[in-house]
């Protein structure tokens, strides 16, 4: 059984910084695209950054503060982000998609469970 957890979410202060891991296990991966999306509240799910052996990408708001990196070997995703305000808090969740060529891979085959990350004003 698949299975995505996601680490490394919590309360920091506006202007600091957080880095988000995740995890995928239960089988061997093959062309894995890995992404971040989150949920306010009140609003709906939206994407954050993707990232797969070929690329990266970026939603508009998180664009320059933003840095993910898709480590193929290990199945780990981790998205470092900086500058943050309150407009970042959400919960976090890493979606993960098999056998996929695009960096965006819409739609995603697996979901974790999600990391709240708040800040503070």
């Amino acid at each position: 059984q698949v299975e995505l957890v996601e680490s490394g979410g919590g309360l920091v202060q506006t202007g600091g910084s957080l880095r988000l891991s995740c995890a995928a296990s239960g089988h061997s991966f093959s062309k894995l695209s890995m992404a971040w999306f989150r949920q306010a509240p009140g609003k709906e799910r939206e994407f954050v950054a993707a990232c797969n052996g070929g690329g990266t990408a970026y939603a508009g708001s998180v664009q320059g503060r933003a840095t993910i990196s898709c480590d193929s070997a290990k199945n780990v995703v981790s998205l470092q982000m900086n500058n943050l305000s309150p407009e970042d808090t959400a919960l976090y969740y890493c979606a993960a998609k098999e056998h996929a060529n695009a960096v965006i891979a819409l739609p995603y085959d697996y979901w974790g469970q999600g990391t709240q990350v708040t800040v503070s004003s």
